[in-house]
C-alpha cells in the first residue's frame, strides 16, 4: 500500500511540474493541462526503453563491460542460433 501511496504521488509530482512549467512560459491552463497529461504518459512508454538501455550497457557479473547481444536479438533469432 505504501508504494502504491508513492507511485501516485511521484506521477502527481510529475503532472504539477509539467503544468507549472508550461503555465509559466505560456500563461495558459490549456497547455498547462496539456503538458500535465502528456509528460507522464510519454514517461511510462520511454521508461521500459530506457531501462532496457541501461541494463544492456551496464557491466556483466563476470567483470567484462560493454552491451550484451542477446538484449536486442529476437528469441527466433536466438533459438536458431543455439
Amino acid at each position: 500500500m505504501l508504494l502504491a501511496a508513492k507511485t501516485v504521488s511521484q506521477v502527481l509530482l510529475h503532472m504539477s511540474v509539467a503544468f507549472g512549467v508550461m503555465y509559466a512560459f505560456t500563461g495558459s491552463v490549456v497547455f498547462g493541462g496539456i503538458a500535465a497529461l502528456i509528460e507522464p504518459v510519454s514517461m511510462v512508454l520511454l521508461l521500459p526503453l530506457h531501462e532496457r538501455l541501461w541494463r544492456a550497457l551496464s557491466p556483466r557479473k563476470t567483470g567484462r563491460t560493454g552491451p550484451r547481444r542477446s538484449t536486442f536479438r529476437s528469441r527466433r533469432a536466438l533459438t536458431a542460433a543455439a
